[in-house]
């Protein structure tokens, strides 16, 4: 099985790494922020709009390896300030619905960018 890197026209990325790699009928996404389409500025408002973005780049990313929200199994939310929990998990459940994927929510000290809250995730296709 060979593995396939995935970039999504349109979204920020450094050069260090691409959006998802799929390896068989799983999708790793790397490290998401909310930053606006094709740029590396995050949007405004903190938490609660930043994660609602993130989301739905992840989602764009998904889209670009034949996939959607509904297909993943796994979620690591990090967050530089965990009393915005509340902030964050509302707008993650606007966006995810009432089905989530497994998560884990955890504090940091900081964020590329200097961004509020970041996302990784995993896919599963089978």
């Amino acid at each position: 099985m060979s593995a396939r890197k995935v970039n999504v026209d349109g979204l920020g990325k450094l050069p260090a790494f691409c959006h998802a790699t799929v390896a068989g009928d799983t999708i790793y996404v790397s490290g998401t922020l909310g930053t606006r389409a094709g740029s590396f500025e995050l949007v405004d408002g903190g938490t609660g709009p930043q994660t609602t973005q993130t989301l739905r780049n992840i989602e764009a990313i998904l889209k670009g390896c034949g996939a959607g929200l509904e297909h993943l199994v796994k979620v690591n939310v990090f967050l530089t300030d965990m009393a915005t929990f509340p902030e964050m998990n509302a707008a993650y459940l606007e966006v995810i619905g009432e089905d989530p994927p497994a998560r884990i929510t955890v504090g940091c000290a900081g964020l590329a960018l200097g961004a509020a809250v970041e996302i990784d995730a995993i896919a599963y296709l089978g």
